[in-house]
């Protein structure tokens, strides 16, 4: 449509005006989630000494196979009395110091202990079952590299790799205002014309999995005063989200009243469904995003831009949408001007995931999206995708 940008230009617009955010140390147990800003560089070799890979008998392969006398045991953290003889063997657990002189390890399944002896029946090769020193990394070298976003399992490769305090972005401050006069907290009476407002839990739970300091939210009638001094407070963060307000009615204050207070507008209107009357802007380093007022609009613009905005606010490497790819299960009637992003339910099959779109696919329709556990991107364009079409679809319930 004239004048609207592609989802695709307006998220390139959007992150090209992010400038990520200092980096900070962090203690390790802090580190979930957080987003690396340099590299984490192993303190120690992995493994730090040659280990045994099983419970078994340290000995020479050359000495294989044969009768050995069994000289020591060997549990984990407790390294060997000695070096290991020709001719001889050691009891080892998994993880225990592989003694010197000993190339391999025969596990204990696979001989017969008795009488201080064990009996290999087999030929064993040098290195069977053992951790090399420095096997997994070497002192030095990186474990995770800047832009990652550490998973539990980074935590534990970092742990193990020695570093204690990851350098990671700063967490960034994010304050959200809803407006509407009609707005009311749950649980509150509503008089005629009233409703209760849902975006602003919505998406404080959504920017604060994806790594943000959520400030505490703030709710404004629709008239200027209270624009103009929630607005003002908000532009003190690194980012302000608002919902509402942003498309050409009498009451949609907030881009007029963004403009007065010094915000530069980079766009306004997205050719996409839900959520085109969706704006952008900066003031300074903050950056400023306006959702419509329907609570699925303001949900799929908050994943396609906001998400990855603050992503690349924390230097993530790759900071999305992270769309996948599955299969449609029923027809998907395509906008000829507009992307569309239908809420649908997954589910798997041999030939992959098939993604079956729900009924109600109005913007307002919260409660039937909730209802969904992905969002399909089904492209401009005429007429519809048929059965069996691959599309692209974002896994909700995840950022």
């Amino acid at each position: 449509m004239a004048g609207l940008l592609t989802v695709e230009d307006a998220l390139a617009r959007v992150l090209e005006r992010v400038r990520p955010l200092p980096a900070e140390p962090v203690p390790l147990a802090d580190a979930a989630g957080r987003v690396l800003a340099e590299d984490a560089l192993a303190t120690v070799d992995l493994p730090r000494f040659p280990s045994s890979a099983m419970d078994g008998f340290a000995l020479r392969a050359a000495d294989t196979p044969g009768t050995l006398p069994v000289v020591a045991r060997i549990a984990a953290g407790i390294p060997a009395p000695r070096a290991l003889a020709v001719g001889e063997a050691m009891a080892i657990a998994t993880g225990g110091v592989v003694p010197e002189g000993a190339d391999a390890v025969v596990p204990i399944e696979h001989v017969r202990e008795e009488d201080g002896t064990v009996s290999v029946p087999d030929s064993v090769s040098e290195g069977d079952n053992v951790r090399p020193l420095g096997g997994d990394i070497r002192s030095g070298a990186p474990v995770l590299i800047a832009g990652t976003t550490v998973a539990p399992s980074g935590l534990a490769a970092l742990a193990s790799a020695g570093v204690a305090h990851p350098h990671c972005a700063v967490r960034p401050r994010v304050a959200i205002v809803t407006t509407g006069t009609e707005l009311r907290r749950p649980g509150e009476p509503l008089a005629a014309g009233e409703i209760y407002e849902s975006n602003g839990v919505m998406l404080a739970a959504l920017l604060g999995s994806a790594g943000a300091v959520v400030l505490p939210r703030e709710s404004v009638a629709d008239d200027e005063a209270s624009h103009r001094a929630a607005l003002l407070r908000g532009l003190e963060a690194d980012m302000l989200v608002t919902s509402g307000g942003v498309s050409v009615g009498p009451h949609d204050l907030v881009r007029a009243t963004l403009e007065e207070l010094g915000a530069d507008e980079v766009f306004w209107g997205v050719a996409m469904r839900p959520g085109k009357p969706l704006s952008f802007a900066v003031r300074g380093d903050t950056l400023v995003f306006g959702l419509p007022g329907n609570p699925v609009s303001s949900l799929v613009g908050a994943l396609l831009f906001v998400v990855p905005a603050l992503r690349a606010l924390q230097g993530a490497s790759a900071p999305g949408p992270r769309f996948e790819t599955g299969i449609l299960a029923t027809p998907a009637r395509r906008h000829p001007g507009r992307d569309d992003y239908q809420r649908a339910r997954r589910e798997q099959s041999d030939a992959g995931t098939l993604l079956r779109p729900i009924e109600g696919q109005e913007s307002h329709m919260i409660v039937r999206a909730a209802a969904a556990d992905a969002l399909v991107h089904v492209p401009r364009g005429e007429g519809e995708l048929p059965v069996g079409s691959a599309v692209r679809y974002f896994p909700l319930g995840s950022v």
